[in-house]
């Protein structure tokens, strides 16, 4: 069922779209890329981000996935957005036979987005935590009278410090290469620890779908994470 309109809401997504491509046109200003193969990743990167997210949301919808209408639906995951963003990059590249390593370019602006985006979410009421009774609970009208875990500013404020963080390894030439991919590995581990106080349904062993997605996604990047530092790329220098 297709949510109405919140203008607001579409703002602040607007904001995080705005954002995170002034910021990755900057971020990226260095690279030896030609405006072809920038858009090419661009496109990569969006077209990856979007399917992915609404992925695990129309595969559990038989009826609508038949249809189509279950693409257009309300729900998405941040978490399997940023991973196929990262393999829409990924592909681009691989089509277009792009060596050059972009993914340092890419991880704040991300960051970025992403912490907008959950304000998005806030104002949405949706992506909640579990009740509390701590003084910082938030009253989510749709889910009763019962304060909850404000789960989305938790998320919001991890990723601006990401932001910060990645902002600022770059400049200092700290992992180069790598930084797309520590930003990853960082958030596969908040969102498996901040699974616990939201109202997921739980799997085997106590732990929730997006926690066991964790376990092999972490894998995947500690595995390129080294694969990369074995192999490395044309590169350029951050931007001052």
């Amino acid at each position: 069922m297709l949510a109405a309109f919140d203008p607001i809401y579409a703002l602040i997504m607007l904001a995080a779209v705005v954002a995170c491509g002034a910021l990755l046109r900057r971020s990226q200003s260095a690279l030896p890329l030609s405006r072809e193969e920038r858009l090419a990743i661009g496109v990569g990167a969006f077209c990856g981000a979007m399917i992915t997210a609404k992925l695990p949301f129309v595969l559990s919808d038989p009826a609508g996935l038949a249809s189509g209408m279950a693409w257009f639906a309300d729900g998405k995951t941040i978490l399997f957005g940023l991973i196929g963003g990262y393999m829409g990059v990924e592909a681009a590249k691989w089509a277009f036979g792009i060596r050059v390593k972009t993914g340092d370019s890419f991880a704040a602006p991300v960051a970025l987005a992403v912490a907008i985006g959950r304000l998005a979410c806030f104002r949405a009421g949706c992506c909640f935590g579990v009740p509390t009774d701590l003084p910082w609970g938030v009253v989510f009208p749709a889910q009763g009278p019962e304060p909850r875990h404000p789960t989305q500013l938790y998320e919001a404020a991890f990723h601006f410090a990401c932001f910060l963080a990645l902002v600022a390894m770059r400049r200092r030439g700290m992992f180069p290469g790598q930084l797309v991919k520590l930003y990853i590995l960082t958030y596969l581990a908040y969102r498996f620890a901040t699974e616990f106080i939201r109202p997921e349904a739980r799997l085997w062993l106590g732990l929730t779908g997006y926690q066991w997605a964790c376990l092999p996604l972490a894998a995947l990047f500690l595995w390129l994470w080294r694969r990369d530092a074995r192999r490395p790329a044309t590169t350029a220098a951050a931007p001052q």
